[in-house]
This record gives structure tokens, sequence and C-alpha cells, in this order.
């Protein structure tokens, strides 16, 4: 029973460890999606790191940041128009830019 238990664990931090690499940072979604509309407030979207655009948004919270991001709003499409990024890509690119907007 235990050397169940031990594989099981061993199984388990192998996934994660494999997991987190090959995770990518919201960082690089923001400089490979988001940095097109992003950097240059195209479309009518918040630069990244002007807080007086950014401060209604963060008002709304996360989550609802998120899930604009996610499903589109306005113009955005859906992931920013890169469908090949997962949510949890997207997530990390969102909460990127909260960190530099704040």
């Amino acid at each position: 029973m235990k050397s169940r238990i031990v594989s099981a664990a061993i199984i388990a931090g192998s996934l994660l460890i494999a997991t987190q690499a090959n995770a990518v940072s919201g960082k690089d979604v923001y400089e490979s999606t988001c940095v097109a509309c992003h950097a240059t407030g195209a479309a009518g979207a918040p630069k990244l790191g002007d807080k007086a655009v950014w401060a209604p948004r963060l008002s709304t919270g996360a989550d609802v940041m998120r899930t604009s991001a996610l499903k589109g709003k306005g113009i955005m499409p859906p992931k920013g128009g890169n469908s090949g990024l997962s949510d949890a890509d997207v997530i990390a690119a969102v909460d990127f830019m909260i960190s530099q907007s704040k």
C-alpha cells in the first residue's frame, strides 16, 4: 500500500513539474499576442502601464477582466484573437497586464 502511495506521489510531482516547464509566462503571452493593441492603444485598448485608463477596469476585479479576455469584449476577440492560447495562458497575460498597470 505504501509503495502505491509513494508511486502516486512521484507521478503527481512529475506531472506538476512537466506542467510548470511547459507553462508560458504572462509576459510572454502579452509580448506575442496582446502587445499589438495594448502597447499602442489600438481600437481603444488600454495601454499597458497607463494607470488612469486601467483604474476603472481594475475596479471591476481580476475575474471580470479575465472573463473579458477569454470571451472577448467590444472589438477585442476571444483570447485576443489567438485561439491557440490556453485559458491559463490568457489568464497569465491578464494578470501580467494588471501587475504592470496598478
